[in-house]
């Protein structure tokens, strides 16, 4: 939805943010919270919380993201994809 109800369109961004970020190959159930693995080669299988997993829903295909300053996310491939480059 890029209108609101008045139908006025909403202001446009474009993101110039530098991340870390890992696609994820496979999501495994854990003790406490998700096992993430990796796609990209050299980098070992980690745990994710079980407050990260409830609030991103990672799925195998799509990034594992973490911010300057730390914040960690998911991102879902498309979306990633279409707004990030690697450098």
């Amino acid at each position: 939805m890029s209108e609101t109800e008045s139908g006025k369109e909403m202001p446009k961004y474009k993101c110039h943010k530098t991340v870390h970020a890992l696609k994820i190959e496979k999501v495994e159930q854990a003790r406490a919270g998700l096992l993430l693995i990796p796609a990209d080669e050299g980098y070992a299988p980690f745990n994710v919380d079980q407050a990260y997993a409830d609030k991103h829903k990672p799925e195998a295909g799509g990034y594992y993201v973490v911010y300057e300053g730390g914040y960690t996310s998911y991102s879902p491939a498309k979306a990633f994809e279409d707004g990030y480059t690697r450098i």
